[in-house]
């Protein structure tokens, strides 16, 4: 499946970080990571520090799906509301969820640290606004679920959000401690260069293309027939394990991108803060470290890449004039604009868990607008499953839930 199309900001930006060999001999170990991406890297990074011996690989160039068209805003904020998603899960496996997420903020911002990271990650605050006056009761249940749990809120009304952010028709908006922002093609890049410093084997160019299970082990079979035997597979494919688990489990939609020229002054007042509305599809946007603005939205479900990609000048018309509404005041010159594919859940909530189709295997599947933080929250599952040990929220993000 193509995931993204034009030119993405980031890799434009970023450039070749590093490239990787095809796999052209057998090999053995412990852990076989298929995908690599911000998940994937991710993943590897845990697996290597638990001591396992392991193997990545990828059918592409590695970090050349989904993690090139990601806007990387990182919230705790799942995009089913916190009020929604108790009634539909229960209050405890609700705030579980959004819990990870913000612990996984946390976490994210040890990790860049201890690898001395240089892909910008910052800690922010996220404002989620009231698209329309309709909206207002809904985000007022909102806010009142979050206070109420715990998580640290402030009620922002429409004057008060035009004076701080000279963003107007907002209707008032939800003002949260807990965000942040990330080149998410940079950081999968340093975590798997970090990584290979100390045993990870990457491969890129090298599709798996077959799995026969034993009973302790596998056998994957990869490009060229070459094999590769291990204890466990973790797969970090995104949405395209939709071609792979045969039950329906994820809706997959088109989402639309553009990045604007290197504004620094006109856009201070939003450097500090992320932004999303209550609108359906959502509208959200962030700074970036070298001045910036990202912005995306106008999704729709998603029929093939040709269609996807023949909306791009329509779609960047669209965004750009829902962001004028908001901001009359500021001028939007485009410098780059993208399609990508991502998936849908019903609740909101990630894959991560065994599935009985596939054993000796554990899938991290996070969806929607929070897979980074869902795929921080799967380091530590699969963890746990690598010792054969039960995570609290395994319930939660099980497949069959």
């Amino acid at each position: 499946m193509d995931l993204r199309s034009n030119e993405p900001f980031w890799l434009q930006k970023n450039g070749i970080v590093n490239s990787y060999p095809t796999l052209k001999e057998s090999s053995e170990c412990d852990v076989l990571i298929v995908g690599g991406g911000i998940t994937g890297s991710l993943l590897a990074h845990q697996m290597v520090k638990d001591g396992y011996s392991t193997v990545l690989i990828d059918k592409r160039e590695v970090v050349h799906g989904s993690s090139s068209v990601t806007t990387s805003l990182i919230q705790y904020e799942v995009d089913v509301p916190l009020y929604k998603l108790s009634r539909q899960i229960g209050k405890k496996a609700a705030l579980a969820s959004y819990s990870a997420c913000a612990n996984a903020i946390e976490t994210l911002e040890g990790l860049c640290k201890a690898i001395h990271s240089k892909a910008g990650f910052r800690k922010k605050k996220s404002l989620y606004f009231a698209a329309d006056n309709k909206a207002i009761s809904g985000l007022k249940q909102e806010f009142e679920a979050r206070e109420k749990a715990g998580f640290k809120v402030k009620w922002l009304d429409s004057s008060t959000i035009e004076k701080r952010f000279s963003l107007r028709e907002t209707c008032g908006g939800i003002l949260s401690s807990e965000a942040a922002s990330v080149d998410a093609y940079l950081l999968a890049h340093e975590l798997l260069i970090y990584n290979t410093k100390r045993g990870l084997r990457v491969f890129d160019r090298t599709e798996l293309q077959s799995v026969k299970y034993f009973k302790n082990h596998v056998v994957a079979s990869c490009t060229r027939d070459i094999k590769i035997k291990a204890r466990r597979i973790i797969y970090c494919i995104g949405y395209e394990a939709k071609d792979l688990i045969k039950e329906p489990f994820v809706s997959l939609k088109s989402t639309y991108a553009m990045a604007s020229e290197i504004d620094r002054e006109h856009l201070k007042p939003l450097s500090t803060t992320v932004f999303w509305n209550t609108a359906d599809p959502y509208l959200y946007f962030r700074t970036t470290t070298d001045g910036r603005l990202i912005i995306g939205g106008a999704d729709e479900e998603f029929s093939d890449p040709q269609k996807r990609d023949s909306k791009l000048d329509q779609k960047e018309a669209e965004l750009k004039s829902q962001l004028s509404k908001l901001w009359p005041e500021y001028k939007f010159y485009t410098d780059f604009v993208w399609a990508g594919t991502f998936g849908e859940t019903v609740d909101g909530l990630p894959y991560i868990g065994a599935h009985k189709e596939f054993p000796h295997s554990y899938f991290v599947l996070g969806f929607g607008g929070n897979g980074i933080t869902f795929s921080v929250a799967g380091m530590e599952m699969a963890s746990y499953f690598m010792k054969n040990k039960d995570h609290e929220l395994s319930p939660y993000f099980k497949f069959g839930r």
